[in-house]
């Protein structure tokens, strides 16, 4: 089947779910957007919508995924938009339309409380619409100088104006893009956002237009993620080498600016959302902790297709290979380097061990660069190979063991995938790691363990565990047979599509409505 074209509008009463997408889906290969295309194919008797959120055009290439028959409507928006189009030019600005507009920022300064919803839907409507308050204005006006000036001296006046201008600009400009969209959805019965983030507070706007159920599903915690990208940006220049990212102790204002920004897209989002979904319960009550009103929340398990790996099962040899699989993007949130150090500790003790970073590495060039010098530099351009994509199911047998060493993770499909092929498991602990190699305690976590945890960028930690779990043949054997048990027991996907398929039904006719 071929591709829709971009911005294809569904007719109306065709649309029983709107998705709201950001940065994954169908450009981006593996994770949440295997999720995604699992969903749509696994729920047929529902029609999709799809709106893709993106950074800029020249982040994404071709589409990833073929789409499914029932995908109806499909809309890709940019979220930084090329201002250098505006021509400058000295306008007035309407004053009461930015009192409205300076009252909706201050909330991105409050802690702890969301956008009231008549707010946000009123300023929805009057963003980038023509005669009310357009992205010129937003950029040129003397109404919007003031507000500028205004919010500048109350929040930040001990911090360089130029910073707190550009910060301003770049933050706030991508809400005119979200207003636009917000002003020509789709009439679905039902808006489902993958994140919070932009996505998420989509969705929380188009709660408060429509008055239509929105779910929301996290897979990791997108508030926890954007502190980490931001404690490790280097386009923000500071003078502290610690941050306290819990705290925002020790930290610039531009850090806290934007990190106070995801937050109340975030908890904006839990406070309109009619049902608030995540994968584990670890990230069930840290949604707690940042904001979701406790009675909306619920745990869905992500789910695989355990028959896809059944011939990887059978194919499995007797003797552990000496092959330690890494299958993720090249990525610093993948923490490939803590990986590639962790193969040079294991080759100490086991000289034949192969390391394999299976996956794509487009998204971050500068990064798998510096994988590949730390690859030569530790003499390890026999022992590791960056293999690019490949079919997970048929490299199954080939490993001895699957290793994620990631900083951040929610319920990585990845394990669940190997333990279905009978692979033993390593993983740093984060997300529902531990869960998901030694179970979740009572009759789970009886079934015993699939693996191995270790400390984040921990390399002696992952090596003695690579020689642990490769040294004793029939304890590797044991290992990948318990994880299979677990995965069909628990993880098989029609438990997923039941779940979902129930919670579209609740949301749908209006049941429980929060």
């Amino acid at each position: 089947m071929t591709w829709l074209k971009h911005n294809t509008k569904a007719v109306d009463n065709d649309v029983d779910v709107c998705l709201l997408l950001e940065g994954t889906y169908p450009y981006v290969r593996g994770g949440v957007s295997s999720w995604v295309h699992q969903i749509i194919c696994g729920l047929p008797e529902y029609r999709f919508h799809l709106i893709f959120l993106g950074g800029h055009p020249d982040f994404y290439d071709q589409p990833a995924y073929e789409m499914p028959k029932n995908v109806v409507g499909f809309e890709v928006h940019y979220l930084l938009s090329n201002q250098g189009h505006i021509k400058p030019s000295a306008r007035s600005g309407k004053s009461k339309l930015f009192n409205i507009w300076s009252r909706f920022l201050s909330y991105f300064e409050k802690k702890g409380e969301p956008i009231p919803g008549d707010l946000l839907a009123e300023v929805s409507e009057f963003l980038d619409t023509n005669g009310k308050l357009t992205l010129s204005d937003f950029l040129y006006s003397r109404a919007s100088w003031k507000v500028l000036t205004e919010r500048y001296l109350k929040s930040a006046p001990r911090q360089s104006f130029v910073d707190y201008f550009w910060t301003y600009r770049n933050i706030y400009q991508p809400l005119f893009v979200l207003s636009k969209v917000s002003q020509n959805l789709p009439k679905a019965k039902l808006f489902h956002s993958v994140s919070t983030g932009y996505a998420g507070f989509l969705g929380a706007i188009s709660r408060e237009k429509t008055q239509t159920p929105f779910i929301l599903t996290e897979h990791g915690i997108y508030t926890k993620e954007r502190k980490i990208d931001l404690s490790q940006a280097t386009w923000i220049k500071d003078n502290h080498s610690v941050i306290d990212i819990s705290m925002h102790k020790g930290m610039d204002t531009t850090r806290k600016t934007w990190i106070q920004f995801f937050e109340q897209l975030g908890l904006s989002a839990y406070h309109q959302a009619d049902h608030i979904v995540a994968l584990f319960e670890g990230n069930r009550q840290r949604q707690h902790t940042d904001g979701a009103p406790t009675d909306k929340t619920r745990v869905i398990v992500n789910g695989i297709n355990t028959q896809r790996f059944e011939e990887a099962y059978q194919r499995r040899p007797n003797n552990p290979p000496m092959v330690v699989g890494l299958v993720g993007r090249v990525v610093p949130i993948k923490d490939i380097k803590t990986f590639i150090r962790t193969i040079r500790g294991a080759i100490e003790t086991l000289p034949t061990l192969q390391g394999w970073i299976i996956g794509p590495t487009e998204e971050d060039r500068d990064y798998v660069r510096e994988c590949e010098l730390l690859i030569e530099s530790l003499g390890l351009k026999d022992n590791v190979k960056m293999l690019g994509s490949k079919n997970v199911a048929e490299i199954m047998p080939e490993l001895g063991v699957m290793m994620l060493t990631s900083i951040s993770e929610a319920q990585p499909l990845v394990l669940l995938e190997a333990m279905a092929a009978g692979i033993p498991c390593i993983a740093t602990e984060v997300g529902a790691c531990r869960e998901i190699i030694d179970g979740a305690a009572g009759e789970d976590a009886e079934i015993g363990s699939a693996g191995e945890i270790i400390p984040i960028a921990s390399p002696v930690e992952g090596a003695q565990a690579i020689v642990k779990v490769l040294s004793n043949k029939e304890r590797w054997l044991e290992a990948g047979d318990i994880g299979r048990i677990r995965v069909k027991r628990y993880y098989d996907e029609p438990m997923m599509y039941g779940a979902y398929r129930s919670l579209y039904k609740e949301a749908i006719s209006g049941r429980h409505r929060i």
